[in-house]
């Protein structure tokens, strides 16, 4: 959702006539059946710009939870069967409700899709925009529009709307809405997997063009390092200090050394890597004045990889910068300043592989509607790494 982001509603590939539906159950042979369930372009555009126009920032998606229980109900998904979590109360942060479940019966294996219901910040205050002669959405003035990931809402609405009115038969089927993947991947992290009622895979949609597919993505760890130093005059008497801006640049120039800062190559494995924060005590600057050795500093950063090994290798590299830092600089009676040094997964690497089921289903859609599938893996994370851990099986 960048500023300026638009929405392309004219060149999509809309059927709008009869349906081809293919199903594979347990007990039944493999049925093709034709039943009509028209496309309505402009029933589908006007449920994205109310999404749109809905607040539901990251954290404050309470509206935009609402408003698609609504239109749930609304698309004839009987009331008992939509449904909201208490993930956020486990998240560990302060955060207005939990995801929003939907659920369809039919016959056979359980299929999931999934979406995210949140939006960046700078949505906040949107107002979409239709210009019909140019087939698209922006938004007016200087937010941003939320496309990413309202469309993707729509797009689930949508599908309901489709199956109840065709009547089309279908396996039991669970609607996903998350929140604050914006924020972190918190809703997709802190969910409860009974809820999926024992599908396995499933689908999570979140993207511009629907041929690409997100079949792996890369896992990441977030790292803080505590420095305290001892603070001494750096005029009278800076052999009795220990720096803390110095263990930090000790560390960092270590670790550049040894080749774990930024891309990363290690033993035909890649990754990155960067130190992203780097502050004093209250969030404030390091150091208070220029005449005092420093005696505290705060870093804050990340490791990346599609190898999880890898992950935790480039982290360890930094820790051991840190504490290696620690020691080498000491006061003149050799005392030394001290590191506190915390690692947490912020989500898994995974891959799934090109000739599973639910990626040559996709492969199958596609090339059905004349669309040139791409498999890709993708270098940040999505609600799919937590899906995928959680044992359901999803390309995005």
């Amino acid at each position: 959702g960048p500023v300026g982001f638009v929405v392309n509603v004219t060149n999509l590939p809309l059927g709008s006539g009869w349906c081809k539906y293919q199903q594979q159950t347990a007990g039944v042979n493999l049925m093709e059946s034709k039943i009509q369930c028209p496309h309505d372009p402009a029933k589908a555009t006007d449920l994205l710009m109310r999404l749109l126009a809905c607040e539901g920032v990251t954290g404050e998606e309470t509206s935009i939870a609402k408003l698609l229980i609504d239109e749930l109900v609304a698309a004839g998904v009987p009331r008992g069967a939509v449904l909201q979590d208490d993930s956020h109360l486990r998240m560990g942060l302060q955060s207005a409700c939990g995801n929003v479940w939907a659920y369809l019966p039919g016959q056979g294996p359980g299929l999931v899709f999934s979406t995210h219901m949140d939006t960046v910040p700078l949505c906040r205050g949107v107002v979409p925009v239709l210009e019909k002669d140019k087939g698209m959405i922006r938004s007016a003035g200087k937010t941003a529009l939320g496309g990413d990931n309202r469309t993707g809402c729509a797009v689930l609405v949508n599908l309901a709307d489709q199956l109840v009115r065709s009547g089309v038969p279908h396996p039991p089927i669970t609607l996903l809405f998350t929140v604050r993947e914006e924020s972190g991947l918190h809703g997709a992290r802190s969910l409860d997997p009974a809820w999926f009622k024992g599908a396995t895979t499933g689908y999570n949609v979140d993207g511009g063009n629907p041929g690409r597919f997100v079949v792996g993505a890369v896992g990441a760890q977030r790292w803080e390092a505590e420095v305290t130093g001892i603070a001494s005059h750096a005029g009278v008497h800076p052999e009795r200090g220990v720096s803390a801006t110095m263990i930090i640049a000790l560390a960092l120039s270590e670790v550049r050394k040894k080749g774990w800062f930024g891309k990363v190559s290690k033993g035909g494995k890649e990754g990155s890597s960067n130190v992203g924060v780097l502050a004093g005590g209250g969030g404030g600057s390091v150091g208070d004045a220029t005449n005092v050795v420093t005696d505290y500093a705060l870093v804050r950063g990340e490791s990346r990889s599609t190898d999880p090994h890898l992950v935790a290798e480039i982290t360890d590299a930094y820790q051991n910068a840190f504490i290696n830092a620690a020691k080498e600089v000491q006061t003149v009676d050799g005392k030394t300043g001290s590191v506190r040094f915390e690692a947490r997964v912020e989500y898994e690497a995974f891959r799934i592989a090109d000739d599973h089921p639910v990626v040559k289903k996709a492969v199958a859609a596609c090339e059905k509607l004349n669309i040139q599938p791409v498999l890709e893996v993708s270098r940040g994370g999505l609600d799919a790494n937590w899906l995928v851990r959680h044992g359901l099986t999803s390309v995005t």
